[in-house]
């Protein structure tokens, strides 16, 4: 999944994890105008089959978007306590009852790709086994949150350093580089 664009269908895929990704699904956090791109059922459709998750719109309903917004904070707060001694108890207490949920089973195409097949909550409870993995394996240490003060998206730090600022060089990098290009050309005027 990795060779898929960063940005797909509206939606974000900074993360380096589809669980990180899900939290972007809202956006602007940090304002009093907040972005929900999961708005409605066929935005959940869109945003699963975007993140290569389901094949084709598995069809979510009400309470699977309900869900669905649920597990997106659960995972949110998890990575904001990530710095903090312990983990957010009531997020890892949601996280773990949607990941005992019977997950979506994986099949392999003939193509050769896996896909996951199931009803939605399936595919959340696939997506919270996940976050488990995530948040109690040694990739969480290397969770970060991009720097740029307009943006609240996690990420997976993959760099051999370990010390990737931005979700996005091409997004939030180019954006703070520039911004920092034009802030030093102005003080040498």
């Amino acid at each position: 999944m990795r060779d898929l664009p960063e940005d797909r269908n509206g939606f974000r895929f900074r993360g380096g994890s589809t669980v990180l990704d899900l939290a972007a699904t809202l956006q602007a956090r940090q304002t009093a105008a907040p972005r929900d791109l999961l708005a409605h059922p066929e935005d959940l459709d869109r945003w699963l089959v975007s993140a290569g998750l389901a094949a084709s719109l598995p069809g979510a309903t009400e309470n699977d978007l309900a869900a669905a917004r649920i597990l997106r904070e659960a995972i949110f707060a998890l990575a904001c306590s990530l710095q903090n001694p312990l983990l957010d108890a009531a997020a890892c207490q949601i996280l773990n009852q949607i990941a005992a949920e019977p997950a979506a089973a994986p099949a392999l195409t003939a193509d050769g790709r896996v896909e996951l097949r199931g009803l939605v909550a399936g595919l959340l409870a696939s997506l919270a086994r996940d976050a488990v993995r995530l948040f109690g394996g040694r990739d969480s240490s290397r969770i970060r949150q991009c720097q740029s003060a307009s943006c609240s998206i996690f990420f997976v730090d993959t760099s051999r350093s370990g010390d990737r600022r931005w979700c996005s060089m091409s997004g939030c990098g180019n954006k703070a580089k520039v911004a920092e290009f034009r802030r030093r050309k102005r003080q040498s005027e």
